[in-house]
C-alpha cells in the first residue's frame, strides 16, 4: 500500500515555497523514513501529546510529528506537523534527541522503520485540537506521563526537552528565536 501525505489547503508556508508531499510506502519501506516531532511546552510547563490515529501505535500517546516532506528543512517540518496535527504555532528551541523506532512483524521482517528528529519547542498560539491523523490531543503535566503508557524513549525525550525548555525560560532571546 502506498500512502500519500496530503497537505491541507489552509496551511500557510512561512518558511518559503511549499515542499513536495512525500509519497512512499510506510509499511515495509525500502529505506528508513525521516520524521520530525516536537515536545511542545505551554506557559504552565505542560507538554502537548497526541493520541495516534493510525498505525503504527494507533491509540497510543506520543509526541506530535510526522514525515519530513521532500525539500523541507527539519524545523520547518516540525512546525508544519504541529500546525496540521494540533492546530498550534510553535517556536522551536533546539534538538531534544533522535528516536529510531523499528517495528518487526511476526516473521521478523521490518514492518516500519523511522528516524525521527525530536525538537523541544514553546507554544506560541492556537488552541490544541486533533487534526490530520491525530485521534486526540492533550496538554499533560509531567507527573502524569507514566499513566499514558508512553514508549520509554518518548518519555526520556520529553524529560530532556523539558529541561532544555526550563533553562531557556530565563533567556527569552534563545527561547523565542527558534531555528531557521
Amino acid at each position: 500500500m502506498v500512502v500519500t501525505t496530503a497537505m491541507p489547503a489552509s496551511v500557510n508556508y512561512p518558511d518559503g515555497p511549499p515542499p513536495l508531499p512525500v509519497t512512499v510506502r510506510r509499511r515495509y519501506p525500502d529505506v528508513p523514513l525521516v520524521g520530525v516531532a516536537a515536545a511542545v511546552f505551554n506557559g504552565a510547563g505542560q507538554v502537548l501529546l497526541v493520541q495516534r490515529g493510525r498505525p503504527p501505535r494507533a491509540g497510543q500517546w506520543g509526541l506530535p510529528g510526522g514525515l519530513l516532506d521532500l525539500g523541507e528543512k527539519l524545523a520547518a517540518g516540525a512546525r508544519r506537523e504541529l500546525r496540521e496535527e494540533c492546530g498550534v504555532e510553535i517556536a522551536i528551541g533546539g534538538v531534544a534527541g533522535v528516536f529510531e523506532p523499528v517495528t518487526l512483524d511476526s516473521d521478523g521482517h521490518i514492518e516500519y522503520h523511522y528516524v525521527v528528529v525530536d525538537f523541544w519547542a514553546s507554544h506560541v498560539s492556537g488552541d490544541a485540537a486533533a487534526g490530520d491523523d491525530a485521534a486526540g490531543v492533550a496538554w499533560v503535566d509531567l507527573n502524569q506521563l507514566d499513566a499514558l503508557g508512553l514508549l520509554p524513549e518518548s518519555r526520556q525525550v520529553i524529560l530532556d526537552a523539558h529541561q532544555a525548555w526550563e533553562c531557556a525560560q530565563g533567556d527569552t532571546t534563545t527561547a523565542m528565536a527558534g531555528i531557521k
